[in-house]
């Protein structure tokens, strides 16, 4: 199988009309409905005109990247979307719910995602 390589440029116009395509297909809909896989696959094909293989590899390099850099760095940004940042939790006292004892969580690292302003701004 063939990879085409995609620059940059390419991959940051693919996730910036990810927004806009979600509130096409919402607003044809009238109801905040989830968009699938598939759906989004096939509208940002038409939107970008490469094939379903070619955003579907995309999208998987994106999270494969995304993953590696919050485990080595700590945050990956996707500028005007938001970022992925790993979170260190401290170990606390917690309660079990069907006895009311009292246990001990003990600390672990998270993923949290922080959606940037540009994000929040253009769907309020």
């Amino acid at each position: 199988m063939e990879k085409r390589i995609i620059n940059n440029t390419e991959s940051c116009a693919l996730l910036s009309n990810i927004a806009n395509i979600t509130k096409k297909v919402q607003a044809k809909t009238n109801f905040m409905a989830k968009m699938t896989k598939s759906q989004l696959l096939t509208a940002l094909s038409e939107k970008t005109e490469l094939s379903k293989k070619d955003v579907d590899a995309v999208l998987t390099e994106l999270a494969d990247l995304a993953y590696k850099e919050v485990k080595t760095q700590g945050e990956f940004v996707v500028p005007g979307f938001g970022k992925l940042v790993k979170v260190n939790r401290k170990a606390r006292m917690g309660r079990n719910p069907a006895t009311g004892e009292a246990i001990k969580i003990p600390a672990k690292t998270v993923t949290k995602f922080r959606l940037a302003k540009a994000a929040k701004e253009a769907v309020a």
